[in-house]
């Protein structure tokens, strides 16, 4: 098998990318049921419930721990990225877009007619990550385990 087929069989990668669309798709559902409005927009956005990027990280990480053991190294660096990326997703974002709403307001009020509009909605709150790291391994596990790779589901189609 070569790289390139290799790197597109990955059924980790594959399945991680996935729970992350998929939570991208559920902002819509979260969204409307929060304002009772449907925006589709909000699938191509950062943050909102559930977190995207803390589904596909803990996707990725159960899956590497499924792949290769919860004893593997590989799998403690896994676990120690995905602290990060859900500690920065709940903090660090989340604090910039609570700035970003601030200098809009001064902006506006200096200068009514000020384009300056910065992106508020950046980060997640704690409960938006915790659901999004639940997400990820609802669906990498199972994917990986009943259905296995990429290549898999083409032979589900096909055959």
């Amino acid at each position: 098998m070569s790289e390139f087929s290799a790197f597109i069989d990955n059924a980790v990668l594959f399945w991680s990318l996935f729970s992350c669309l998929l939570a991208q798709f559920f902002k819509i559902i979260f969204y409307f049921f929060s304002t009772g409005k449907i925006r589709y927009g909000i699938m191509f956005e950062t943050g909102g419930m559930p977190s995207s990027h803390s589904a596909l990280i803990t996707g990725a990480t159960s899956g590497i721990g499924f792949e290769l053991g919860l004893d593997n190294p590989i799998f403690a660096l896994a676990i120690a990225v995905s602290l990060i990326v859900m500690y920065d997703a709940s903090g660090v974002r989340k604090s910039a877009g609570i700035q970003a709403a601030e200098i809009n307001k001064l902006s506006k009020k200096i200068d009514p007619k000020s384009q300056v509009e910065l992106k508020e909605t950046l980060g997640h709150t704690k409960f938006e990550v915790f659901v999004g790291s639940l997400l990820g391994p609802l669906i990498t596990l199972p994917g990986i385990f009943f259905i296995g790779s990429p290549l898999n589901i083409f032979d589900l189609i096909i055959n």
